[in-house]
């Protein structure tokens, strides 16, 4: 299975039957998306940065909210979350997705506000890759992150939601988050391939290019 990160919190995760793309955005926010196509599109909540459906081809599946799935042979879980710390007071709510692909189970996190609840973790068990917002702001900052982690205890840990040059939005960068997770540095990839057999041992930290 194979992850690239198109921008902000949006993945094209291609396995060998389906490719899912999660959170596509709009056009304003910075990155450039295109028009990539899929067989399932994941939405973690109703923000344009979050939404846009209509920007990826192929007539695609679409997944916006909690319950189970399973389309074109991928199984999909969604978990009701919130935007917030307020149990979402101030943003609303939130989707978090377990995807699994190939034997391997991806965690998309959405923009997720908070530590989950106990209940949350459960649900959310043995998550293989965990995408993960990082740049505070609008979702968990760099140290509630990091806790994050250490709730769920992925093998592989993918960034996401930071500030980068293409983005006009005021979000930490990425690197705040690495020193609370204690990594010193870390190299970006264009892409990362996964199989059940070849996942690391131990949480690894992994930047991909957007």
């Amino acid at each position: 299975m194979d992850i690239s990160w198109l921008g902000h919190s949006c993945f094209r995760l291609r396995g060998r039957h389906a490719t899912v793309i999660t959170d596509p955005y709009s056009p304003g926010l910075g990155y450039t998306l295109g028009k990539p196509t899929a067989h399932i599109v994941t939405v973690s909540h109703q923000h344009p940065g979050h939404s846009y459906v209509q920007g990826i081809g192929g007539e695609p599946r679409l997944v916006t909210g909690p319950g189970e799935y399973e389309i074109s042979g991928v199984l999909i879980i969604g978990i009701a979350t919130f935007h917030d710390p307020e149990g979402g007071g101030k943003r609303g709510k939130n989707t978090a997705y377990l995807i699994e692909i190939d034997e391997v189970t991806v965690c998309h996190l959405g923009d997720l506000g908070h530590m989950l609840t106990t209940e949350q973790v459960e649900g959310l068990d043995n998550v293989d890759v965990l995408l993960l917002p990082v740049g505070g702001v609008s979702t968990i900052n760099p140290a509630v992150a990091a806790a994050v982690v250490r709730q769920l205890e992925p093998k592989a840990v993918i960034p996401m939601h930071y500030k980068t040059q293409a983005i006009s939005r005021e979000l930490e960068p990425v690197e705040k988050f690495l020193k609370e997770i204690g990594v010193r540095e870390v190299k970006s990839q264009p892409k990362l391939s996964f199989t059940k057999s070849g996942l690391p041992a131990t949480t690894e930290v992994f930047l991909l290019d957007y």
